[in-house]
This record gives structure tokens, sequence and C-alpha cells, in this order.
């Protein structure tokens, strides 16, 4: 396998715990980030491992943006084997009472839209050399909305989850592979954009970034011709 990767939302969460796996394991890997000094911190934490990092500031959420990260990182990386689409936003105002139009389009630009636009990125070389995986940090909100979540976030992730279903329908027999993580709770920076963020004690009941960066690793490292098309996993 060519172990080149894309990571979206790498500047914290999920995304840095994903890098910082990869990077470990030898991986070249791009990490895309709205915030350049986020980046930058993920690359420090790498330690020795930091020089297999490669920071792009991109909002993902652009699409003309999206098109020059693209081709940058195709010229300095030459392939990309794999796209982990991670990054993810929501509102404090999410209630459909109280959510703003701006919070909404942002919440469908970076969740939805985003992920969309790095998939036609990176699709037609991976379909081209018949090889890839996108992997798709969505939520369980992207399996049963709640008021905890707010529509706009679970519409995007309602749609990240046919996203991913449609990728496997249409591009399985170009090699290509998509898997749709769907986690429940996890302590990350998110948290702070709730109404109400948890205090410590229901923090610590949460999962951690690491532990759904093990699940994108257990869907990367499965035989080629084995796809975890959905993968549900929560707190204990």
């Amino acid at each position: 396998m060519n172990k080149t990767a894309v990571i979206t939302g790498a500047g914290s969460g999920v995304g840095r715990a994903v890098a910082l796996k990869l990077a470990q394991q030898g991986w070249r890997v791009a990490i895309v980030g709205r915030r350049a000094e986020m980046l930058r911190e993920t690359i420090r934490l790498a330690g020795p491992h930091g020089s297999r990092l490669m920071e792009h500031a991109c909002d993902i959420g652009d699409p003309k943006a999206v098109a020059a990260m693209g081709q940058r990182l195709l010229a300095e990386l030459g392939e990309v084997e794999v796209l982990v689409n991670s990054a993810g936003t929501n509102a404090p105002k999410r209630a459909l009472e109280v959510l703003s139009l701006a919070d909404y389009h942002a919440m469908i630009a970076t969740n939805l839209n985003g992920a969309y636009y790095c998939v036609q990125t990176f699709l037609p070389h991976m379909r081209a050399r018949k090889s890839g995986t996108i992997v798709n940090i969505v939520s369980d909100a992207g399996k049963q909305a709640s008021m905890k979540s707010g529509p706009a976030y679970v519409m995007s992730k309602f749609g990240l989850a046919g996203l991913t279903q449609s990728i496997n329908a249409e591009e399985r027999g170009h090699g290509i592979r998509a898997c749709a993580i769907f986690p429940g709770d996890i302590d990350t920076p998110l948290l702070d954009r709730r109404p109400e963020p948890p205090d410590a004690a229901a923090r610590a009941r949460m999962m951690r970034a690491d532990d759904v960066a093990e699940c994108v690793m257990l869907c990367l490292n499965l035989p080629q011709n084995v796809i975890v098309e959905e993968m549900l996993v929560r707190p204990r």
C-alpha cells in the first residue's frame, strides 16, 4: 500500500489523533485545517515523527480552496491512498428555535460540503490507480436525531453517511472503499460549543479521540478486499 494520507480537521480532536498514529507508523500525512497554528501544534506533538506531517491551512467549505489544496498535496505526495474526513463544527445556539441561517450554512459547509469537495478532489486519482480508502468521521447523530446535536448538525451527518454509502455503491468496482464511523460522545474541543458544555466528570465518562483513531486504523489495516462500511462506537 502507498502509505500517504490526507486528514481534514487535523488541528485537534480525532483528526489530530489519527494524524499522530499514522505518522508513528511511517505514513506521510498531509494535515488540513483552518488554523495553521493548530496544525503546527499537531506537528509538535508528533515529536520525532513530525517530519512525516505536512501542514496545509484550508477552509474546506470553500471549493476553490479545496481544489488548490488538492493540487498542491498531490504534487507533494505523488499519490493519496487514504482520505480521512474528520473536520466538523457545531454552534451553541443549535436548536430549531434559535438556529441562525449563518450557523446552519456554516455547519453544512464544513461537515458535509467540505467532505464532498475533498472526496471529489482525490477520488479521480484513486479511481485511476484502482486503490484508495476514504474514512468519514460521522457521529451517532447520523443515525438518530437528538436535541443534544441540533438539526443542522444532524442533517449534515445524515448526508455524510449517505455520501459514504454512495462511494461504496459506485466505486467499489474501482478498488475504492469508504468507511463511516459513527462515534458517540468524545471528549474533544467541540464539546465547548454545546449550549451547556459538560463538566469534567461527564467528560471522564466519554471516549477519547485516540479511541476513535483506533477505529480508523482498524478500517485502514484490514485487507484491501474488506470494507467496514459502518462502525457505531459509544462509550461503555
